[in-house]
């Protein structure tokens, strides 16, 4: 049992040789012509100058976190205060490390696959996929690194007091970049995606991706700063929760763990319910790595059948660990503080729950997203009668794909508790709560493939636009534009697991923070502060969903003067005319100083209010908390859903249906896919972080509140 941690620290090794080695084999690939080469460096130099200044505002939140948590009154003494505040910083740290190392290879991978491209699909998408699996095992193993040094540290080597309070403040660190990086990308990339698509596009009258529009070096940067550095960061925070969720929780619900030897940190058969989560995590990463090693290209095939073999070996393999890691760790019915742990088999159950819920989540996405579905068919159709219908219509599919979600996010959470009791011997009993915790790590538990796959969207973005700037033939861009296609559905599906892990996570950090409440907290609906409360929390989701979107607004509206203005004042420029170039450097710059000047607002919000209303009400908080966490689930599917389904309604448009380019069937779907952008990359993906970060935030702060 002992040895768990030390498996973990194992597996997040090999996750991180694994992203070494990806990495060495992406640098070894041919960069393509002079010019690929040039449009590359000006790509990346963009991509991680806006990190770099990004990483410097968010450390001085970072610096002020780490401050807060040493003199608010979280613990009972200084020790643990002091070690709450460094595995906040390490989860910070790390995460930010993941994002770094993540962006620089994805950058370096999209001149590679636009040339591989010019050899074929078949050689292209096994490199974008190595690019984007560097961010994914980082994410990954990283995140599992820090959880398992964390827990020897504090729990079992120190013992300090109130060890797996300190625990939580590691997804703390993780949640407060991963909500930066969210927004701070997020309106980086949508600001220069739709100034440049609305006057290139529409009023120029000129492809995407056109090397004349000044816009699309940013555009193409915010593809990596957005979808690369800020879904690495998403899911780093998200795969980071999932396992701290359950250590705590146990922590709470087991009373030996309250009584235990914590000097010692050894709580004899109870310490397996801790060290489940951590063995899950490790397992789930050595099936990861498996699954990643059988993505490969090969002619004739499927291109989306290629890129999923990886993520489907990954999962198999998960449920056969899971199955047999979970009856090799509870061996001998163990007991738990009074509750026998007599059919340990259920609990491998809630992980493939978690598993296939996630699975499922991913797929109602897809059908929502994917051009080959009746969704975005028809609101592909209703761009036959302009912009309008198209907005009507895809605002209708994102609000319905929430049904499905909701009910498949209803369906895990009954069955994971189910299970969860029944592993106890009592299907109603309070422990199962921590089944529903354990089908977190289900859902996530092959994050080192799941951000592969999302990953892997942009950079085959970025090929394409390469691909068109640097005037590679039309069957190049064709092959960039299937990869991308398969890109923008994979993304999709990549938000449904994290939306739907969210869900789930931060109903086990509400029981935890409910739990170290104890009886201060009674979530009465006939109690005003609670009422009060759930209005709040009900509200918040919409405020931060309405000043991200005015955010992208704003910078989007100073993108299309600045193009607009160099197409006037650049001679030849519109034209295309020899040597004539526009300054791409300028409009960089607009969104680098949007982006970092906008995310201050909505960032603070999220850890601010539950401060605030925690020390007026802690009653009033529960309630916000249990609003904030509906709403925000509901918020994140439907914003998501209609913005990928708008998307790709324009790309299957533009694939020759409904007359093809140029068309005014195009023109609407792309004002569709315009407004969809800041729904699809900005405001839906930043949600489900909102709401853990509140979450998270209540959870460590609570004893103070109290």
């Amino acid at each position: 049992m002992t040895a768990v941690p030390y498996l973990a620290l194992i597996a997040s090794v090999l996750a991180l040789l694994l992203a070494y080695y990806f990495a060495k084999v992406v640098l070894r690939a041919d960069q393509g012509t002079d010019l690929m080469r040039e449009i590359g460096g000006a790509i990346r130099e963009g991509a991680m100058a806006f990190l770099r200044r990004e990483y410097r505002w968010v450390s001085v939140f970072v610096a002020a976190m780490f401050v807060l948590l040493l003199i608010v009154p979280i613990a009972d003494n200084f020790t643990p205060r002091l070690a709450a505040s460094f595995a906040y910083l390490m989860g910070a740290v790390l995460s930010s490390v993941a994002g770094f190392i993540g962006m620089r290879i994805a950058t370096a991978a999209n001149t590679r696959t636009a040339n591989a491209a010019r050899e074929g699909a078949a050689k292209a998408l096994p490199l974008a996929f190595k690019g984007g699996a560097v961010m994914g095992f980082s994410v990954a193993g990283l995140a599992l690194l820090g959880i398992s040094i964390n827990y020897l540290l504090w729990v079992k080597w120190l013992g300090v007091d109130q060890a797996f309070q300190v625990v939580a403040a590691f997804g703390l660190g993780a949640s407060s970049i991963a909500l930066f990086a969210r927004i701070g990308g997020g309106i980086y990339t949508k600001a220069a995606d739709v100034g440049g698509d609305l006057v290139g596009k529409v009023e120029a009258g000129i492809p995407e991706d056109d090397p004349r529009n000044p816009a699309t070096i940013a555009d193409a940067v915010g593809d990596n700063v957005g979808d690369v550095a800020g879904m690495g960061a998403d899911l780093f925070e998200s795969y980071a929760g999932s396992i701290v969720a359950p250590v705590v929780l146990a922590s709470l619900l087991v009373p030996v763990f309250l009584d235990g030897d914590s000097l010692a940190g050894n709580f004899g058969d109870a310490e397996g319910l801790l060290m489940y989560p951590i063995l899950i995590g490790a397992l789930g990463m050595i099936a990861s790595i498996i699954g990643a090693l059988f993505v490969r290209g090969r002619e004739g095939r499927s291109l989306s059948g290629q890129l999923h073999t990886g993520q489907y070996i990954a999962m198999a393999l998960t449920v056969v660990f899971a199955i047999v890691g979970t009856l090799v760790l509870f061996s001998g019915n163990p007991t738990f503080g009074g509750y026998e742990l007599s059919a340990p088999i259920f609990l491998a159950f809630t992980i493939i729950v978690g598993l296939l819920g996630g699975w499922a989540i991913g797929f109602t996405s897809e059908y929502f997203t994917s051009e080959h579905f009746k969704p975005v068919k028809g609101i592909a159709q209703q761009s036959e009668t302009g912009p309008a219908t198209v907005t009507i219509e895809g605002i209708a599919q994102g609000k319905l794909s929430t049904l499905p979600a909701v009910v498949l996010v209803v369906a895990m959470i009954g069955l994971s508790y189910l299970f969860g009791g029944m592993a106890f011997g009592d299907a109603g009993n309070e422990i199962g709560l921590y089944g529903v915790a354990l089908a977190a790590i289900g859902m996530l538990a092959v994050t080192g493939v799941i951000v592969a796959v999302d990953a892997y969207g942009p950079i085959a973005d970025n090929a394409g636009g390469i691909a068109e700037m640097a005037e590679l033939p039309p069957e190049v861009r064709g092959v960039t534009d299937s990869l991308d296609s398969l890109g923008n559905t994979t993304a999709a599906v990549a938000k449904g697991f994290a939306v739907g892990s969210a869900a789930v996570t931060a109903l086990a950090l509400f029981k935890s923070f409910s739990l170290t409440a104890g009886d201060q907290v009674l979530l009465d609906i006939n109690d005003t502060a609670v009422t009060i409360g759930l209005f709040l929390g009900a509200m918040t989701p919409f405020i931060f969903a309405a000043l991200t979107m005015s955010s992208v607004g704003r910078a989007a509206q100073a993108m299309i003067v600045e193009v607009r203005r160099q197409f006037a004042e650049i001679p030849g420029l519109r034209e295309g005319e020899p040597g004539v170039k526009p300054d791409s450097r300028r409009c960089v710059d607009i969104s680098t100083q949007a982006a970092l000047r906008e995310m201050l607002l909505p960032g603070g919000l999220a850890v601010v209010l539950p401060l605030v209303i925690g020390f007026i009400d802690v009653n009033a908080l529960g309630g916000f908390l249990a609003g904030a966490v509906v709403t925000g689930f509901l918020i994140a599917i439907y914003m998501a859903n209609s913005g990928g389904a708008w998307d790709n309604a324009k790309k299957y448009i533009e694939a020759g249906a409904h007359g093809g380019k140029g068309t005014d069937a195009h023109a609407a779907a792309v004002v569709g896919d315009t407004i969809g952008d800041p729904f699809k990359d900005t405001s839906g993906p930043a949600m489900n972080i909102l709401i853990k970060v509140m979450t998270i935030v209540s959870l460590v702060f609570v004893p103070a509140f109290l």
